[in-house]
């Protein structure tokens, strides 16, 4: 006989289930995401999990969190395309608070945050930041954090400079071409255009209110992003959006 096919665990329903262009509820298809489709969407691309966190947190396999989220990610690119209607409905799942199976299940849901850092804020220059300060969290919550000096890296190199420190996630202010491929050859999630009090925006980021602009750039690079200039300028920004 089939295996069952085995409720998948959801933390929370979505607080709007119905999308439609304007003007068009009753004259649009309708595309239909499931509950835990959108939930893979949810803990991937909103929380920044892994799929092994996202596997572990729904209690499935990690093949299906890559068929679930692939699915996902279709159904989201059609309902955006094709001006469709998108219902989040249906499904096989269970609402349940993430809880740890046993004592060596304990920390599966560790990261690493690293924030551009200078005198307690976000700093503006990612490829000119002298400091990161990093952060490692469980659960949603902050365990510790250090002060980690770069030692001269900067651009290019400080992405493997971050890989080697375990970080998964980065968020910075302004940064260039060059080191956002350096970030996503490393696996290093980025969340730029970033600023205000770092320990606040880390905070910020595992409650998922971070406020971020992904469009962000340096304004005074050359050579596609390899070099931010003008930094003795007093109260210069990269991007204009974190002005004093």
């Amino acid at each position: 006989m089939p295996r069952p096919n085995k409720p998948k665990c959801v933390q929370k329903l979505p607080i709007c289930q119905t999308y439609y262009p304007a003007g068009k509820e009753n004259s649009c298809h309708e595309i239909v995401l499931s509950v835990e489709e959108y939930e893979t969407l949810r803990l991937l691309d909103y929380q920044g999990m892994t799929q092994a966190q996202c596997a572990r947190q729904m209690g499935i396999a990690r093949a299906t969190v890559q068929s679930l989220y692939t699915e996902a990610r279709k159904k989201t690119a059609r309902f955006l395309v094709e001006g469709a209607g998108l219902c989040i409905r249906g499904g096989n799942f269970c609402i349940e608070e993430p809880k740890e199976k046993n004592g060596s299940e304990k920390g599966v849901f560790k990261m690493k945050i690293a924030v551009t850092y200078e005198n307690g804020e976000v700093f503006q220059h990612f490829g000119h930041t002298e400091q990161f300060k990093v952060y490692t969290a469980e659960d949603g919550k902050i365990l510790s954090s250090e002060i980690v000096d770069t030692n001269g890296s900067g651009h290019g190199a400080l992405a493997g400079f971050l890989k080697n420190l375990g970080v998964e996630v980065l968020i910075c202010g302004g940064i260039g071409g060059g080191a956002r491929n350096a970030l996503a050859e490393a696996g290093i999630r980025l969340f730029p255009g970033a600023c205000g009090n770092a320990d606040a925006q880390a905070e910020a980021f595992l409650a998922g209110s971070l406020n971020y602009n992904p469009d962000t750039m340096c304004n005074h690079h050359h050579h596609e992003g390899e070099g931010c200039h003008g930094h003795g300028e007093e109260g210069h920004t990269c991007g204009g959006h974190c002005g004093k």
